[in-house]
């Protein structure tokens, strides 16, 4: 986006930029606070600025990531950015084709690219273009096609590994932030942006959503066992900044380098940050934890999907079952030996 300013004439906002060839722009805004200023004035210079096929993907994308402020998603956004501009960024937001898509996958995949890969860039794009729509910056937003639903990834750690994982962490910070997965079950997200007033030491509890109306997605409020207790007393006492997870002084955006560097000085299988939430949850159920316990701990809204991904873990899954199915006494079976040929 085009640099511009935000001033007032008489009472009222306006918006100010010079086009390409120098020629200076001005338009009066309807927005009654600075904040709807920002907002309708990004707005108005990409309507202005667009091409004669209408808005650009770059352009939506650049506006939908600006609109996104200080969330992980414009983080997201920044990065995936970089593999799908290049190839789509110059096409008309409006206009792209099912065989625009077809094509971007396609030279992914031939670059090696792996499918969740290429679903998570064009989801990027699907919702880009989808708030374009909801702004009225394109009359409607196009489909996006996307590669199929890749099977779930199923890697759980044992207790040994979860422990060698920890042990291998140089870094304090990526040991805290890995402790705090495996205790909270949180997501990655949630645990890198937790700060101090959200950890209460009087009550032992950690309350994992940012606000009552931000992201709540699997951020419950969870109790602070002893292991954690201990650990969050420590960084508490050499904390720097608001951020529980921090790195001199600052928060931590992203823990990947390090965790993949524990994952290999631990000497166990590849897995990612998410797979200690996904521990979490199984060592809970195979400790005999109540599903309904345990997706409340999860921040599951609906138990069902806790039972029909961890149930398999319980002590008692299908035990039930199998007992009914006992009904056959003493009955043995002796295998019959085959006759010896002469």
């Amino acid at each position: 986006m085009r640099d511009y300013r935000i001033g007032r004439l008489k009472g009222r906002f306006v918006v100010m930029w010079n086009d390409d060839d120098g020629t200076r722009r001005r338009y009066r805004l309807a927005a009654h606070t600075a904040k709807e200023a920002e907002r309708e004035a990004r707005d108005v210079i990409l309507t202005a600025s667009a091409p004669p096929s209408g808005l650009t993907i770059a352009q939506a994308w650049g506006a939908y990531q600006v609109e996104m402020g200080e969330r992980r998603q414009a983080a997201k956004l920044a990065q995936t950015g970089k593999n799908v501009l290049p190839e789509l960024g110059h096409l008309s937001a409006e206009s792209l084709s099912r065989d625009d898509c077809r094509r971007y996958i396609a030279l992914r995949r031939e670059g090696g690219r792996k499918d969740a890969t290429i679903r998570t860039e064009m989801g990027c794009l699907r919702s880009a273009l989808l708030w374009a729509a909801k702004a009225r910056l394109i009359p409607r937003a196009p489909e996006v096609e996307m590669p199929g639903t890749p099977p779930p990834r199923e890697r759980y750690l044992t207790q040994s590994e979860a422990l060698k994982l920890i042990a291998a962490a140089s870094d304090p910070h990526i040991r805290l932030a890995m402790l705090l997965m495996l205790t909270t079950a949180g997501r990655i997200g949630a645990i890198l942006e937790l700060t101090w007033d959200r950890v209460d030491f009087d009550r032992r509890i950690i309350r994992l959503a940012t606000t009552d109306i931000g992201p709540r997605k699997g951020r419950a409020t969870v109790p602070i066992n002893d292991t954690l207790m201990a650990a969050l007393t420590v960084a508490r006492e050499a904390a720097l900044s608001r951020f529980v997870v921090e790195w001199g002084g600052r928060p931590v955006k992203s823990i990947k380098t390090g965790f993949n560097a524990a994952v290999k000085r631990a000497g166990i299988d590849h897995c990612t940050p998410h797979d200690l939430r996904r521990t979490a949850g199984r060592f809970m159920v195979e400790a005999g934890v109540p599903i309904e316990e345990v997706a409340q701990y999860l921040g599951h809204t609906n138990p069902n999907v806790t039972r029909s991904t961890y149930g398999q873990f319980s002590p008692e899954h299908l035990r039930r079952a199998a007992g009914a199915l006992d009904v056959f006494g003493g009955v043995s079976v002796q295998r019959t030996r085959g006759k010896t040929q002469k």
